[in-house]
């Protein structure tokens, strides 16, 4: 067992192998429908060697086949602001290196911090630098105002885990100056949400949005207003299970917006902390000189969804121009929901003199119906063979091959935190980058 003393409170976490972890450490605590206040200090040592639990969320057959999940991996608590950090174990006295701090996706629904496949010691091992990995509140829990229920209660909670690494990752050897945050999917939404707020910068200096998709976050207001109006059902005090259980209904308008309805529940302009809509532009290119970015999509984000929806499976059975139908459907809500947003973010920060670098991951499993989809990047991240094998979405891979293409996005994504990303950059079949 190894004791930190951080300003938090000292903490108890344990060697595994060549890493150190420190699980579960409170860093906020909030009652129900309420914002997250900074976790009170504590003096006696605070044992730090079981995973966070995840937010209530409900079962979701899919992705569990998918990513290979199990729902109840992970207890469920709805006070579930806490936080994992997975250091090198072998860090000199004094030495202080890179911070990542992980943001989960999930559509603002689902996932967690600390789900195994999420394990980040692969990148903390290659690339010496430590990973934050975040839980926070989802759904109905999180991410929608309702009367007088506040809105963006994940975001705020993801705000108060940043504030807590600026005050004590210095004691696990940690840099507070070289902070990167990084999320896919609704976490990079969140992370680039996040880059508006006028504090973003002494939060973070780097930011690596994954498969965000930027191009359904505007124009929801009068979805959520009309999600809002089915949620005034949810109260204070009713079990935790009863409020999961509302949230199909709650979501149930959104599906006359239409491809809003992708992410029914999400960020809210207008509602703190967020400017209002008109202002989100001015707001990311006044943080543009202060934080580098690195932006990208995998090359067939859509593919993971559009072969679940009922046309396009009659479509794809058509003979000889089912699988071309198929593929440009693919192609086209790729570029409007990520890749588009995507080029526009990047050349927007660029253009207000900021630093701004693209990827596309483009690795997929030989034959697999997925291919270069949603959440592809997670595999090459994070996790081993061992804890991904179970996913469809790797069926057909080697360990060999996932291990190589793995290492190639881990060490762009290391040496962009470490601030050494170089201009222009590719593994073929794996990934590319390029500096704008």
């Amino acid at each position: 067992m190894t004791v930190f003393e951080p300003p938090c409170g000292p903490v108890e976490g344990r060697r595994d192998g060549d890493v150190v972890r420190v699980q579960g450490v409170p860093y906020a605590w909030a009652a129900r429908i309420a914002r997250p206040m900074p976790f009170e200090a504590w003096t006696e040592v605070r044992p730090a060697v079981e995973r966070a639990p995840a937010c209530p969320q409900p079962q979701n057959a899919f992705l569990d086949e998918v990513l290979g999940t199990r729902w109840g991996e992970l207890p469920a608590d709805e006070h579930c602001q806490r936080l994992t950090i997975t250091l090198p174990g072998d860090l000199a006295e004094g030495e202080q290196v890179p911070v990542m701090v992980w943001i989960h996706g999930g559509s603002y629904t689902s996932g967690a911090g600390d789900l195994a496949i999420m394990d980040p010691a692969p990148l903390v091992r290659e690339q010496r630098v430590i990973v934050v990995a975040v839980t926070y509140r989802l759904g109905l829990f999180g991410y929608l105002a309702s009367g007088e229920r506040p809105a963006n209660l994940g975001l705020l909670d993801q705000l108060e885990a940043f504030r807590w690494v600026q005050r004590n990752i210095a004691a696990f050897g940690g840099d507070p100056g070289r902070v990167t945050a990084f999320g896919e999917s609704a976490g990079g939404d969140a992370v680039a949400h996040l880059m508006t707020l006028p504090e973003a910068p002494r939060l973070f200096g780097r930011a690596i949005i994954q498969s965000a998709p930027l191009g359904i976050s505007r124009g929801r207001a009068r979805m959520s207003d009309a999600m809002g109006r089915v949620a005034s059902a949810v109260t204070p005090t009713m079990p935790a299970d009863e409020v999961v259980a509302l949230q199909e209904q709650v979501a149930a308008p959104a599906r006359r917006h239409g491809l809003l309805a992708g992410m029914p529940f999400g960020t809210q302009y207008g509602h703190d902390p967020l400017p209002p809509e008109p202002l989100v532009e001015a707001a990311w290119r006044a943080a543009a000189p202060s934080i580098e970015v690195l932006i990208g999509t995998t090359a067939e984000e859509a593919r993971l969804f559009v072969a679940r929806v009922p046309a396009v499976k009659v479509l794809a059975g058509l003979p000889l121009v089912g699988r071309f139908v198929q593929r440009m459907l693919v192609a086209l809500v790729t570029r409007i929901v990520y890749g588009r947003p995507a080029a526009v973010f990047a050349r927007r920060h660029a253009r207000a003199g900021g630093v701004a670098h693209r990827y596309v991951i483009s690795w997929a499993a030989p034959g697999n119906p997925y291919g270069a989809c949603h959440t592809i990047d997670l595999p090459l991240l994070f996790g081993s063979w061992d804890t991904w094998s179970r996913a469809a979405l790797v069926a057909g891979a080697t360990p060999a091959s996932l291990a190589t293409a793995g290492r190639a996005v881990r060490q762009a994504w290391g040496n962009f935190a470490h601030g050494r990303l170089p201009a222009a950059g590719a593994v073929p079949g794996a990934v590319r980058h390029w500096r704008l």
